[in-house]
């Protein structure tokens, strides 16, 4: 149907895929353990939207400039690594208030930043990109590769089952870390942790090989 081959086959590759731990997974823990639950789920819904966006690029077929030209790919893959970079280093030299409360966090987080952060993480992730052009067409019908449909509904398919799955992710680590996070010295460790992650993330991310 619409060009697409053993659906069933490709909804359970996928959940496999969205459940194996990567750079997406790794943030929202960050965001989740670090600034609570609201974050954790924008987090969750910005990594979503970026990989919404990189259907809808590999759907057009814009995702295969990424694919075909190496100098693209180093300008996205590098702007990517100082984004992420420089997000951990914020983390890491801003100083936390001591007077921090949980019910308060709420004044102390820019929202919607972490909801952009997190569609600017995967968006500018080449990786993602590519993911989409080398996994999708493997379930799509040759006569059908042209089409924009079938890599559009599966590439949905994909987003919705990881988005599930990452803010089951968010709400369930937050809830482990809201009663250390009440404690200031520990949240304080906590985003220094958050902070090496996301750095960590970046050079890893800038080593990354077409």
């Amino acid at each position: 149907m619409f060009g697409i081959t053993n659906f069933e086959a490709f909804i359970l590759a996928g959940i496999v895929l969205n459940l194996t731990p990567g750079a997406d997974t790794m943030y929202i823990l960050g965001r989740s353990i670090s600034q609570g639950k609201k974050a954790g789920t924008l987090s969750a819904l910005g990594i979503a939207t970026g990989a919404l966006i990189h259907c809808l690029f590999a759907a057009l077929g814009l995702s295969i400039i990424l694919a075909k030209s190496a100098l693209a790919f180093e300008i996205v893959k590098y702007v990517g690594a100082a984004y992420l970079i420089y997000l951990g280093i914020k983390m890491l030299t801003t100083k936390p208030d001591p007077n921090f409360e949980l019910q308060n966090n709420s004044l102390q987080v820019n929202y919607r930043k972490i909801y952009v952060s997190g569609i600017l993480t995967n968006v500018l992730n080449p990786k993602v990109a590519l993911f989409f052009l080398a996994f999708l067409p493997q379930f799509i019908n040759p006569d059908y590769s042209q089409s924009f449909l079938p890599f559009l509904i599966l590439g949905l398919t994909f987003v919705t089952t990881g988005t599930i799955w990452c803010l089951a992710l968010a709400m369930f680590s937050s809830r482990l870390s809201n009663t250390i996070r009440k404690n200031y010295k520990i949240k304080k460790w906590l985003d220094k942790i958050t902070g090496g992650i996301f750095i960590a993330l970046g050079i890893k991310l800038a080593f990354t090989k077409q």
